[in-house]
């Protein structure tokens, strides 16, 4: 019996920790992706998100504090994204960001969190006495 349940257990901690297979995926340029899952979930995530959370190393971040935080993007745009195998897309952003590569899971992640996500943000920005607008050039 304990073995019976621990296989269920294991197989409904499996199944949880798996996200919905995508089913579309729609860039709307320069400002937007549409992503839709097998689950019915349908997120889009304005450019500015998707560069802020970009899953790269980027040298334009800001070290405050030992904070890493992108700040100015508030008007960036994508310019094209492209496939990279089943399980992601790496997408190009105006700023010439490209390193990133957005797996579906990720997207899930950031769809599913976006709002608590962009909160987090903006009160991380507003600690840094930092803002989603450009610096202006002097």
């Amino acid at each position: 019996m304990a073995a019976a349940l621990g296989a269920v257990v294991r197989r409904l901690h499996t199944a949880a920790a798996q996200p919905p297979r995508l089913t579309k995926f729609a860039l709307h340029p320069p400002k937007s992706v549409e992503i839709e899952f097998a689950d019915g979930s349908s997120f889009h995530l304005s450019a500015e998100f998707l560069r802020v959370y970009s899953p790269a190393a980027d040298s334009k971040i800001r070290s405050v504090g030992g904070e890493k935080v992108i700040f100015g993007r508030r008007h960036v745009g994508i310019m094209s994204a492209e496939s990279v195998g089943n399980y992601g897309v790496r997408i190009l952003f105006d700023d010439l960001h490209k390193t990133g590569i957005f797996t579906w899971d990720y997207l899930h992640h950031l769809g599913s969190n976006k709002f608590s996500l962009m909160r987090s943000y903006i009160k991380t920005l507003r600690k840094h006495s930092l803002s989603r607008d450009p610096q202006r050039k002097k």
